[in-house]
């Protein structure tokens, strides 16, 4: 089979063919169908994230059940399915309690590995989606609803994690909220998932004032936008976007959902919240922090991480598309085939132009 590998000691993807995975006992082999791309990845690869090389990259994959082991049971050949990335003890008081994210042993098929402890799982399922097959641990496949097209299916994850961003928002009805980034692949999902978590009124912040004008036109919700280039030229240091959201909204808002991976947007954002305000960051923001603890304490605000979705988000997001309440096919913007990836990741790195989720076809 075709797949896309990374090896040590390169920071190039290979397009290789190699044998198509042997299911265990209690494994499903997916024909994969579509699988996401997301550009994360080659910083990753960069910082040495990656804890078994060579692998086969890409954590998000839907497709079909071409194989199953002979201990697996609800799963026939044929049958339309969604694989989990993510790899944990599964018995742990994270694991226990929707929060695995947190566990000791988290990593993702087909992406990094979070720690430095013995990771069995990952040892055993690092070989990801971004191939013809992808053999998978049976408890994380899901069945794909058949109104849910395989595109859409394979980007559960990320719009997973927007409603972990969401939920950790603490939203009270009618709540506006500020979206950091909106004009990625996070913002958009957190556009599309906003309706269901309460919000009432969403304020879009990004760098393009017509990038941002195309995200607006896709929310059920009233949505105003903040574009830092029409921003005053010393905004970063004088506190423009604070001013320019407390206009929007003068008696600030109720939280921020970040996914700036750096500057200074995350720490203007949170300074425009209301007293009791949350802000939650998904972004890995390396940019030092701009707001006084001190301050923090008076106004009762709340910052929280994140790095992932659960299951239970997944299986959340599965429900309302299912159903018919949640619709995101206009998400998916880019497609390409296995072989143009490293043509797709260029276009991610370089937005030339917009890409909300983008998927590959093997």
């Amino acid at each position: 089979m075709l797949a896309v590998r990374a090896h040590r000691d390169s920071l190039d993807l290979h397009v290789e063919r190699i044998a198509v995975p042997e299911p265990g006992p209690q494994d499903v082999l997916v024909r994969v169908a579509s699988a996401g791309l997301a550009p994360g990845m080659m910083r990753l690869l960069e910082m040495g994230a990656f804890g078994h090389l060579p692998t086969t990259l890409g954590h998000e994959a839907a497709g079909t059940v071409a194989a199953v082991g002979d201990q697996v049971t609800g799963f026939e050949v044929g049958a339309r399915v969604r694989v989990h990335p993510n790899l944990t003890c599964r018995s742990c008081e994270y694991c226990r309690t929707d929060r695995e994210m947190m566990c000791a042993q988290q990593a993702m098929m087909g992406h990094a590995a979070f720690a430095r402890v013995p990771m069995p799982l990952y040892d055993e399922y690092h070989d990801g989606g971004l191939a013809e097959y992808v053999r998978a641990p049976q408890w994380l496949v899901d069945p794909l609803p058949d109104r849910v097209n395989f595109d859409v299916g394979a980007k559960i994850h990320d719009l997973a994690d927007a409603v972990r961003a969401l939920k950790l928002a603490d939203l009270a009805p009618g709540a506006t909220i500020v979206v950091n980034a909106a004009t990625g692949m996070m913002g958009t999902a957190t556009v599309k998932l906003a309706p269901f978590f309460g919000v009432g009124r969403l304020i879009l912040v990004g760098r393009s004032a017509a990038r941002l004008a195309d995200v607006a036109a896709i929310s059920a919700l009233p949505a105003e936008t903040v574009a830092t280039e029409d921003l005053p030229d010393d905004w970063e240091t004088t506190g423009g976007l604070t001013r320019r959201i407390l206009e929007l909204v003068p008696g600030g808002v109720h939280a921020v959902l970040d996914y700036v991976p750096t500057g200074v947007m995350l720490t203007q954002a949170m300074s425009a919240m209301r007293t009791g305000g949350s802000l939650v960051h998904m972004g890995a923001n390396r940019t030092p922090f701009g707001v006084l603890p001190g301050d923090m304490m008076v106004r009762c605000w709340k910052f929280v991480g994140t790095r992932a979705c659960t299951r239970t988000d997944a299986l959340e997001v599965l429900s309302l598309l299912g159903s018919g309440a949640l619709n995101v096919d206009d998400l998916v913007t880019h497609r390409f085939a296995l072989t143009d990836v490293r043509e797709a990741l260029t276009a991610m790195q370089t937005r030339s132009e917009p890409m909300w989720m983008t998927v590959l076809h093997p």
